[in-house]
């Protein structure tokens, strides 16, 4: 299929859906720009954020050109994109459906995409056009129509796309034209399987009332929790809907963003993966939970954050920097030179090799979302807190060593004073952890409380090690924050 590649959109200008597991990219021209199944560290079925030509992408888009713009349905991640022109009003609403509750064992949901088109106002054509790329654009596909839609067939896994407009297909695309009038509606269905599933068979018939009801009620409800009550309110909840959307369900592990290799600057290197959970982007999530009132989150969080702090395969202390979100060790880095990048800016890369970095400031952000949700909501486990007890113990003998810091650089090690407060923070959390839990003999045991109090008062006479890791610590400041990405490393 032959068409003039679109220019790059602005990475602001899309909306994101998601179901607990994965979240799709919607631009305003009504193109799913990104999107990887079944889970959020998948290979992409879309990304054309990445590559126009080969990344694949799902657009609807009124026939006609115009100004487009994109809302929520209020307080649900139901997102509209609607396209106003002169002779009329349509719009496309786009979600992933979430079932009401978790499926047992750990199995994953329908991968699914609903995309309801509708008139609004006088009468408007519409164009479709679908087109996987499984695998990042590594596996081709081949498209076999059915009365019902489509069925894209790979390698990777199939999609099966019901329509309720004809489809054709043509260069490996499946496309359609369709004309929408008032109160009228085209509903499409997009569902990935796994290619361990097989043929997936007849799809079962589509009730767009009730995916849509559905999808409003479980969202609402969610909010429905949030205990903020302030004049921000509206705000305050969108943002808690889109940190809702980054929560791993199967798993209660949190992704610190849900897209890859998108660049700090554009045209440059710094483009990284960051489908994996952070332990200090997860912790400050659950903090901001908390403050919310969502506290099922936090506890699910814990969780999975008991799992990982009892397995023995560690890298640089009792906590590795990241996890992927089934709570897997090994994030190696690799790069996909085919994929042009966005806006050039190259190397496009999947997985991450900071993640056997130190870091040691996760310690104190993670401890001190423990002390709030142990203080505020449950306390935790006898177990977890035997486990946070060996993390102290490991910090109190470990401070002074120079690290990565949480600006992951990839030079050599540094003396970061974000970190040494990190530090005293999850030591001083510690041992209010201990009084709470009846523990009296961590500090004098572990040189716990000496710890805190050197790095409360650096200028007390100190052991000649430490003197220089706070000194260095201090010189090596004004090194470290001048560089271009600095601000909020979390600002992905």
């Amino acid at each position: 299929m032959t068409a003039s590649l679109p220019p790059h959109r602005p990475i602001e200008s899309c909306g994101i859906i998601g179901n607990l597991q994965s979240v799709a990219l919607v631009s305003t021209d009504g193109a799913i720009d990104w999107c990887c199944l079944p889970r959020f560290d998948s290979p992409s079925i879309f990304a054309s954020i990445l590559d126009r030509q080969k990344g694949g992408s799902f657009r609807i888009s009124a026939h006609a050109e115009g100004q487009n713009r994109q809302l929520y349905l209020p307080e649900t991640n139901v997102l509209i994109t609607r396209f106003p022109r002169p002779d009329g009003v349509g719009e496309v609403l786009d979600f992933m459906p979430v079932l009401p509750e978790q499926p047992a064992n750990g199995q994953l949901a329908p991968s699914k995409i609903v995309r309801i088109v509708r008139g609004v106002r006088g009468t408007m054509r519409f164009n479709l056009d679908c087109f996987p790329a499984f695998d990042y654009a590594r596996i081709p596909h081949r498209v076999e129509i059915r009365r019902w839609g489509a069925i894209f067939h790979s390698e990777a896994g199939r999609i099966t796309l019901v329509s309720s407009a004809p489809i054709t297909v043509e260069d490996g695309h499946a496309t359609a034209d369709f004309t929408v009038h008032p109160k009228k509606s085209h509903t499409f269905v997009l569902r990935f399987y796994e290619a361990s599933e097989g043929d997936p068979g007849e799809p079962e018939p589509v009730d767009e009332i009730a995916l849509l009801d559905g999808a409003v009620r479980f969202w609402r409800s969610w909010v429905n929790r949030c205990t903020y009550k302030g004049r921000w309110r509206e705000r305050v909840v969108r943002s808690a809907l889109a940190l809702k959307l980054l929560t791993y369900r199967p798993t209660g592990a949190i992704v610190a963003a849900a897209t890859c290799s998108l660049p700090e600057e554009i045209g440059g290197v710094r483009n990284w993966d960051y489908r994996y959970t952070w332990i200090r982007d997860a912790a400050f999530t659950v903090y901001a939970f908390l403050r919310m009132g969502f506290t099922e989150e936090a506890t699910a969080f814990i969780g999975w954050l008991e799992q990982r702090a009892s397995e023995q395969e560690r890298v640089n202390g009792p906590l590795n920097v990241m996890y992927a979100i089934d709570g897997r060790h090994d994030l190696t880095e690799s790069h996909l030179d085919h994929l042009e990048g966005y806006r050039g800016s190259l190397p496009v890369r999947i997985g991450n090799g900071a993640y056997n970095q130190l870091q040691l400031d996760i310690y104190g952000e993670l401890i001190d979302s423990l002390y709030l949700y142990d203080k505020y909501v449950s306390q935790i486990s006898y177990s977890l807190w035997r486990q946070i007890r060996q993390m102290l113990e490991w910090v109190a003998a470990n401070w002074e060593q120079p690290d990565e810091g949480m600006w992951e650089v990839r030079s050599s090690r540094q003396q970061f004073v974000y970190s040494k407060l990190q530090c005293w923070v999850a030591l001083d959390r510690g041992l209010r952890l201990a009084t709470r839990h009846h523990d009296p003999g961590l500090g004098p045991r572990a040189g716990v409380l000496r710890t805190v109090r050197r790095l409360e008062n650096p200028r007390r006479r100190q052991p000649p090690h430490a003197t220089r890791a706070l000194h260095l610590a201090h010189r090596s400041a004004d090194a470290a924050h001048p560089r271009p990405h600095h601000g909020n490393p979390r600002l992905r």
